[in-house]
C-alpha cells in the first residue's frame, strides 16, 4: 500500500524513513503483541494521511519521531510502554485519536504517558528564557513523571542531531540554549552522561561554530599521537591487572569538546595547556559483593605505578551520588607529565552510569528511591522560586554540579547536601519550620555558629528557639536552593504582615480625620516619598519610620492642588517646603491689565517664584490666581490645557516680602562642607535659611536648601558665593 507521506518526502527523506523503520522493527522484536502491531500500523495509515509531515520548523515529523523512538531504544532501553507513547505522541496531537483511546486500547500508563508530554507541549515553544510562567510551567510538567523527562531528553537529542544547518539560526540557537541549559542538566542528573556530553557538544557547535570547529580540528591533527599515548598508559597498567587476577575491559577516551572549552576558558589555557585531557576507563567484571574491594585493589595497582593527585581524588563507591552513580575516579601523573584520569567502576556500576537512572527508574507506586529525592528536590526550587527563568536555570545547574558532603543526624540518619553547606542548610534541609528556628548546631559534641560549613562525615544536632525568625542577612548564609527560597518565602511573608499592619495605621489615621483615601494618588505619592514598592511604605509606617499624620497632610495637599487645576511637580514634597506663603500682603504685582490691581493670588509652590523672575498668573477654580514662572515644570501643561485661564502677570516696580527659594545642592561629603554653606547664607543680608535636608551616600552628598530671599538679584549673588565653596559640584535653582 502506497504511504501519502512517504510519498510527499524528496528520496533521501524517503530512504531514511524506511530504514529507520527496519530498525526499529529488529531492535522491538517480540515486544509488542500482534493486535498492538496491527491497531498501530492502521493508526498510522490514518495519521499520516491526515497529516502534514513537516512540523513548523520543515522538520520531517514522521523521522523525528522515530529517530526519538529508535534513540530511546538504543541508549537507554526498548521499553513497550514509552515507546508506544513516543510514536502515539504525533498523532494525538494530530487529533487522530484520543488520550480516552489510547488509555482504552493501549493503557492508562500510556495514556497518562501522552498527558505528560501534551502538558509539556503546553508550555515549551522556545520562549521560556524569557518567560517566567512558561518555564516553571515546563519544569513543573517533566517532574511530574520522570519517565516524561526521559522521553524529553532523547526527543531534544534526536531534534539537536537534525538541525545542523538550519536556516533559521534564531530559532537553532533558542533550541539550542535550552539543550544546553536544561535538558543536558537534566540528563546529567539522571545520569545520561553520554546524551548529556552530545548535547553540550552540538549546543557549542550552534551557538558557536568557529570554537568548535577549532577544537575539534586540533583533536584531529593530534588524534594518531594521543591514541598512541593512550596505548602506552594502558598497556603496563593491563599487564599489572591482568597479573592480580582482575576480570576487566579497559579503554580510554578524549573528553568532550564543550568539557575541553569550558577548561580552557577556566583555566585560560589553549588545548595544549589542558592537563587532564585524556581519561582510562576500567570496567571490572566481579560479583556484587567483590565490587569495592577489587576497585581499590585496581586503584592501588594504579597508585603504585604512576603518582596520583590526592586533590583530584573522588570516592562514588562508598557514598553513591544522588542520581545512582557509582565509580572511583583517580587523576595521575603518566608518562611524559600528562595528568590522566583513571575512571574504576564495575559492570554493574558501568550500566548505571551508561544509561543513568533510567536503567532502573520508578514506575508508578514504587516509592522511595533517589529519584523520588531528587524529583522532590526540583519541586522545592520550582514551587517557592520567585525568581525569573534564568536564574532558576541557574540554580538547575548548581545544583546539578554542585559537589556533594554527606552529614549524620544524632539519630544516624544520613544527609546529602551541596558543597560549601551551612549548618542553616541543614536545618532548613530537615524542615523548613526547623530551618526558620534554628539559632546554631551541636557539631561533633562542640556549639556552633549557623555559619558553620558542614564537613562529610559531621554529626549535626540543631538548635532552635521559639523567638528566632529569618533575617535577610540569612541569604549570604545557605547555599541551597530550598533554603535560600524558604528565607525569602517567610521574609516575604513577614513583609506583609507589617506592611497589613501600616496600611491598617494609615486608614484608621485618614477615617479619624474624615479623609477618603484614593488608591491613585495614594500610589503616586508613595512613589514619590522613594519607594518602589507599596509593601515596603507600609511596612516602614508600621515600624514607625514614616509618620501617618505627616504623609496625610501631604496627601491633602496633593489632592487640593488637583481640584486648583494644574499638577504640583513632585520636588514640592521631597523639599519639605515650608506651608505656602499667605496671600501678599502688599500690591507688589499688578494682575492682567494694570488697571485692575488687588486680585487676591498666591505664589506657586510648584516654581516660588520670587521678584524679578519672569511670571504669568493662572486663575484657579476658585477664583484665586497663581503666580507661576514662565519657565516652571508645570508653565506648558497649564498653557497647553487652560488657555483661556491663563493673564499676564508683571512686577509692579517695587520690592515685595521675601519669598522661598529651593536650591538643590551636590558635593564631596567633606568635614564641614555644610558649616561652610549654612555660615555664607548666614553672612548675606535679607537671605534666610528655611529648611535644610541633606543625605550623603559613597562619599557624596545630595541636599536640598530653602533660603528666603527678596528678589532674584540676591537669589544670583548667593548662588555665586556658595559655587566658590571648594567640594561644590553643583547647585540648582528648583
Amino acid at each position: 500500500m502506497e504511504n501519502p507521506v512517504i510519498d510527499k518526502l524528496c528520496t533521501q527523506e524517503k530512504r531514511e524513513l524506511v530504514s529507520l523503520i527496519h530498525e526499529m522493527r529488529k531492535l522491538t522484536e517480540g515486544r509488542f503483541s500482534p493486535s498492538e502491531t496491527d491497531s498501530f500500523r492502521s493508526l498510522m495509515r490514518r495519521g499520516l494521511h491526515s497529516s502534514s509531515p513537516h512540523d513548523e520548523k520543515r522538520l520531517p515529523k514522521a523521522i523525528i519521531t522515530l529517530k526519538s523512538a529508535l534513540l530511546f531504544a538504543q541508549a537507554i532501553d526498548p521499553d513497550h510502554n514509552i515507546l508506544l507513547a513516543i510514536g502515539l505522541y504525533p498523532m494525538a496531537k494530530d487529533g487522530v485519536i484520543s488520550i480516552q483511546d489510547v488509555g482504552r486500547e493501549y493503557g492508562e500508563d500510556v495514556a497518562s504517558l501522552l498527558k505528560g508530554l501534551f502538558a509539556v507541549d503546553k508550555f515549551s515553544n522556545k520562549n521560556n528564557v524569557v518567560n517566567q510562567d512558561n518555564f516553571r510551567g515546563l519544569m513543573l510538567s517533566l517532574a511530574d513523571d520522570i519517565r516524561v523527562i526521559i522521553i524529553m531528553i532523547v526527543r531534544n537529542l534526536a531534534l539537536m542531531r537534525a538541525i545542523n544547518h538550519h536556516p533559521d539560526d534564531e530559532w537553532v540557537r533558542n533550541v539550542a540554549f535550552e539543550a544546553s541549559c536544561l535538558y543536558a542538566q537534566l540528563a546529567h542528573r539522571m545520569g545520561l552522561y553520554k546524551i548529556k556530553g552530545e548535547l553540550e557538544d552540538l549546543a557549542l557547535k550552534y551557538t558557536n561554530r568557529d570554537i568548535y570547529t577549532q577544537i575539534a580540528h586540533k583533536l584531529n591533527e593530534t588524534k594518531r599521537s594521543r591514541d598512541a599515548y593512550i596505548k602506552s598508559f594502558i598497556d603496563p597498567l593491563k599487564a599489572k591487572l591482568e597479573a592480580a587476577g582482575l576480570k576487566f575491559d579497559i579503554k580510554g577516551r578524549t573528553k568532550s569538546i564543550s568539557s575541553i572549552w569550558n577548561k580552557m576558558k577556566k583555566q585560560k589555557v589553549d588545548l595544549q595547556g589542558i592537563y587532564d585531557l585524556f581519561a582510562i576507563r576500567v570496567i571490572i567484571d566481579t560479583p556484587r559483593e567483590k565490587e569495592k574491594s577489587d576497585c581499590w585493589l585496581a586503584y592501588s595497582i594504579l597508585a603504585d605505578m604512576y603518582t596520583a593527585n590526592p586533590a583530584r581524588m573522588k570516592d562514588w563507591i562508598s557514598i553513591p551520588k544522588s542520581n545512582g552513580y557509582e565509580s572511583l575516579h583517580a587523576t595521575v601523573m603518566g608518562p611524559g607529565s600528562k595528568w590522566v584520569e583513571v575512571q574504576f567502576r564495575t559492570k554493574r556500576m558501568d550500566l548505571i552510569a551508561e544509561k543513568g537512572l533510567a536503567a532502573h527508574w520508578r514506575y508508578k507506586g514504587v516509592k522511595g528511591d533517589s529519584t523520588d529525592q531528587w524529583m522532590n528536590n526540583i519541586r522545592d526550587i520550582l514551587e517557592t522560586a520567585e525568581t525569573g527563568p534564568m536564574q532558576l536555570m541557574k540554580d538547575m545547574r548548581l545544583d546539578v554540579y554542585g559537589k556533594e558532603v554527606f552529614a549524620f543526624t544524632p539519630k544516624g540518619d544520613l544527609f546529602r547536601l551541596g558543597a560549601g553547606a551551612t549548618v542553616l542548610d541543614f536545618a532548613f534541609h530537615i524542615h523548613s519550620n526547623v530551618g526558620s528556628h534554628c539559632t546554631g548546631a551541636v557539631v561533633n559534641g562542640q556549639h556552633r555558629k549557623i555559619t558553620y560549613r558542614i564537613n562529610s562525615g559531621d554529626t549535626v544536632e540543631i538548635l532552635t528557639s521559639s523567638n528566632q525568625t529569618p533575617k535577610s542577612d540569612w541569604l549570604n548564609i545557605v547555599v541551597s536552593t530550598k533554603a535560600r527560597n524558604k528565607i525569602k518565602q517567610s521574609l516575604n511573608e513577614e513583609m506583609q504582615r507589617r506592611a497589613d499592619l501600616g496600611k491598617e495605621i494609615l486608614e484608621r489615621r485618614a477615617k479619624n480625620r474624615k479623609i477618603e483615601l484614593e488608591e491613585a494618588v495614594l500610589m503616586k505619592l508613595i512613589n514619590k516619598t522613594g519607594y518602589k514598592y507599596a509593601n515596603e511604605f507600609f511596612a516602614d509606617m508600621a515600624d514607625e519610620k514614616i509618620d501617618a499624620g505627616k504623609f496625610l497632610a501631604t496627601y491633602i495637599e496633593e489632592t487640593t492642588a488637583k481640584t486648583e487645576g494644574p499638577k504640583i511637580s513632585a520636588g514640592e514634597y521631597q523639599m519639605k517646603r515650608s506651608d505656602e506663603e499667605p496671600t501678599a500682603k502688599n500690591d507688589v504685582l499688578v494682575i492682567g491689565d494694570k488697571t485692575i490691581n488687588g486680585l487676591k493670588y498666591k505664589f506657586a509652590k510648584c516654581c516660588s517664584p520670587i521678584y524679578g523672575d519672569d511670571v504669568f498668573g493662572f486663575i484657579s477654580s476658585d477664583g484665586m490666581v497663581k503666580i507661576h514662572r514662565c519657565d516652571c515644570p508645570n508653565a506648558t501643561n497649564i498653557r497647553e490645557r487652560y488657555p483661556y485661564r491663563v493673564i499676564r502677570a508683571d512686577w509692579s516696580g517695587k520690592q515685595g516680602d521675601m519669598l522661598p527659594v529651593s536650591l538643590k545642592i551636590i558635593g564631596n561629603d567633606d568635614i564641614g562642607i555644610m558649616a561652610n554653606i549654612t555660615s555664607i547664607i548666614s553672612k548675606e543680608m535679607n537671605v534666610n535659611l528655611r529648611n535644610i535636608s541633606v543625605d550623603s551616600h559613597d562619599g557624596m552628598f545630595q541636599g536640598i536648601l530653602v533660603v528666603a530671599v527678596n528678589d532674584q538679584r540676591q537669589l544670583t549673588l548667593l548662588l555665586k558665593k556658595l559655587k566658590t565653596i571648594k567640594g561644590i559640584k553643583d547647585i540648582q535653582r528648583l
